[in-house]
Parts: structure tokens; sequence; C-alpha cells
């Protein structure tokens, strides 16, 4: 069952199921990493204060090895010259541990970077089930470590075996060489066949990393059905976005519809377009659209601007250009003004019409409307967002007018 499960889990992990990993203390880690890096620390570390080190371990000796008679009777004397052979010791070794200690915390940062988190201090009682213990070492995830520990002592057992078997002449010389020379070649032959342990720890870093990263990222992979539903979470239900979607429009159609009375004018295809405007003299700098639709949004325009004796005007090229390049609440443009200046003359000449009587105003019917700014009838998306919202029971225009 749980190779079925790992073969369906076929997706990489997403930035969420990732971040949550993270949360709960899962992070790449290698450890051949850290060890490579605290051995370079030690050796280089060493290499390059080898002069101040070798000072402070002879001054250690010589107090540790420079014996009085008095001092040989006396504890308290004894005791100051134990202290100062271990403050020697410990100047010689300061630098070491400040390089390791270094090491150490930064070592991680390369892959995992650090991560401090309770849940991994969390106890986790089902890590004693021998089952499940026994499971893992019958794994797959077995025979690899078991592959990885072998390749390791194999790397650095032959790069350390190599770097002494073509220096066994200079090794074997070591007995026929004055003191002071002998311990010179000495330290010089160490301090190699560390340097080449070194390179063979980073060529088992080399190979442990990248395997590592394919582990980790192996283990969070997720199933098609995973990444869905995590999708879903995030940025929520398409049906519920989609219903929250419609519900808006409906209540900014609504609010649209209640400005309708308020218009001067709705200037109309006749049939497919209806946008109202509204001019305010000393307040406006220009007329602005209050309420524009398409098809049965349209008719309900011109319906309600009917009900409550505002103009309508047909207009065709000048309705399709405002509709196309005029949003909800925002004023003409310039190249507009001629033609919207001419309708809202005939809409004043209407009213003084119908407040002293006279003649019967002609409305205009030869309007200057930019030939760029008239793009044509109704477009698909328009058309489907319309039937769309048309279907939907909460967007009835009927009830938003009477809201």
């Amino acid at each position: 069952m749980a190779e079925d499960s790992d073969l369906e889990k076929t997706e990489s992990a997403t930035p969420r199921r990732l971040q949550k990993a993270r949360e709960e203390g899962q992070i790449v880690r290698s450890r051949e990493l850290s060890t490579f890096a605290l051995l370079a620390a030690g050796f280089f570390g060493v290499w390059g204060m080898s002069g101040s080190i070798g000072e402070h371990l002879q001054g250690m000796l010589r107090v540790a090895f420079t014996f009085d008679h008095a001092g040989a009777f006396e504890t308290r004397r004894m005791m100051i010259g134990a202290g100062v052979a271990s403050r020697e010791g410990l100047y010689a070794l300061l630098p070491i541990l400040a390089f390791t200690g270094v090491a150490a915390l930064f070592a991680p940062m390369a892959l995992g970077g650090w991560q401090l988190s309770a849940k991994g201090l969390e106890p986790k009682f089902d890590r004693l089930n021998p089952i499940a213990g026994l499971g893992k070492m019958f794994s797959i995830n077995g025979p690899i470590q078991l592959g990885m520990s072998l390749a390791k002592t194999l790397v650095v057992g032959v790069i350390g075996g190599t770097a002494i078997w073509n220096r066994r002449e200079e090794i074997l010389a070591l007995a026929t060489q004055p003191l002071h020379l002998a311990l010179a070649n000495t330290v010089h032959l160490i301090a190699v066949c560390c340097g080449m342990t070194v390179a063979g720890m980073f060529v088992v870093a080399a190979m442990d990393v990248p395997y590592q990263l394919w582990q980790f990222h192996k283990k969070l992979r997720m199933t098609k059905e995973e990444v869905k539903r995590e999708h879903r979470e995030s940025e929520g239900d398409p049906h519920v976005k989609g219903r929250i979607r419609q519900q808006q429009r409906a209540i900014a159609r609504r609010r649209m519809m209640t400005n309708v009375p308020k218009a001067d004018v709705v200037v109309t295809n006749p049939t497919h377009f209806a946008v109202a405007l509204q001019y305010t003299d000393g307040e406006m700098r220009a007329p602005k659209v209050v309420a524009k639709g398409v098809n049965l949004v349209a008719a309900r325009i011109r319906e309600i601007a009917a009900e409550n004796n505002v103009p309508l005007l047909e207009a065709p090229p000048l309705a399709r250009a405002l509709y196309h390049n005029v949003e909800l609440n925002r004023e003409i443009p310039g190249p507009l003004y001629g033609a919207v200046a001419e309708v809202l003359a005939w809409v004043y000449q209407l009213r003084r019409f119908k407040a002293e009587g006279g003649d019967v105003p002609l409305a205009p019917t030869e309007l200057d409307v930019p030939a760029e700014l008239d793009k044509g009838g109704v477009s698909d998306d328009e058309a489907d967002q319309e039937a769309a919202d048309t279907l939907n029971p909460d967007n009835d225009d009927a009830s938003g007018a009477s809201a």
C-alpha cells in the first residue's frame, strides 16, 4: 500500500507544502556536508595558524615539564603551574574551536538555512514502534544508506591510503633523520595526509548533497488530488468565487440602476446599448456616465428612464463610443465633448419646452463622433457575460431597480 501511494505522488511539492514542512522542522540536511565543513575548518585553521599554535603548545609544555624543588612540595605552586599550562593549551585550541564553531553554524545554511521549530522537539512515540523501524530497515532507503556509507568509507580510505603509500619512503626515512628534522617532516606528512582526507570528504559531500535534495523533494511529493485540494484551499473554490463575483456584479448593478432616475439623458443604440449621462454645472468639469449596459441591462435602463421621465436619445455611434470608452462614474473624454454638448443642449431645450411650451425641439441626428472611438457592436465576451448574469436570479435587474 505504501508503494502504491508513493507511485501516485507524481507532482512536485507546492510552495505552500514546502513552507508547511519547513514550519514543522523538515528541511534539507546533509551530515556529510557538515562533516566536511568541520574537517576543512579545522585543517585550514591549524594550517594557517600553525605558528601561533606552536608557540602556545611550547609554552604549555615548558610549564608542564619545568620542575623545581619548592614546587614539588607546595600544592599551591603546582596548581598555578597547571593553570598556566591549561591557559596556554586553551589559547592554542581557541582559534580552531572558533573556526569549527562557525563552520558548524553556517554549513547547514548551504542547503536548508537556519530553522528554529519547536515541533521538531515534540516527542513522537510512533518512532518507538518496532514494526515501523523494521519497515524502514528493509525499505529501499536501507540499501541506499548502506551503499552511501560504504562509498564514503571506500573513497576516504582509498584517498588516505594512496597518500600514505605514495610517501612510504619518506615515512621510513624519518627513523634516520635528526630529531628536529624528523619532527618537522612528521608534521608535514600529517598535514598532507589530513589534507587528502579532507579532499576525500569533499568528494563524499558532493555525492551526498544531490541525493539529500532528491530524497527531500521526493518525500514531499504530492498526488494530483492533493494539489487540487490545496489550490482550492488557498485560492478558493472556483464555483464559490464565481458566485461571489456574480453577487458583486448584482450589487454593483443595483447601485448603478439607482442612478438612472438622476441622469439628464439616456443615449441608446436603440436596442443593444444604453448609456445614462449626468451633468451638474458648477460641480462637474464634464458630464459623466452614471449607468451603462448592453442587451437586457440596456433594456432595463431604458425602462427605468421612461418611468422617471428621463429623456431618451437614439444616437447609435455616440452610445457605442460612450459604452466602450468611458467607465462608470467617470467623465467623458475630450473628443466626445462636442457631441455630448449637443445632446445636453437638446435636453435643456426639451425641459424649457415642457415648462413653457412652444415648438418641440428637434433631436440632434448628425453628431460628431470620432471613428476610432466607435468600436461597433457587442463583443462575444460581453454577450456571454450578459447571458451569465441573466441566468443568475440574484442578478435580476428588475429586483435591483426596485431595491
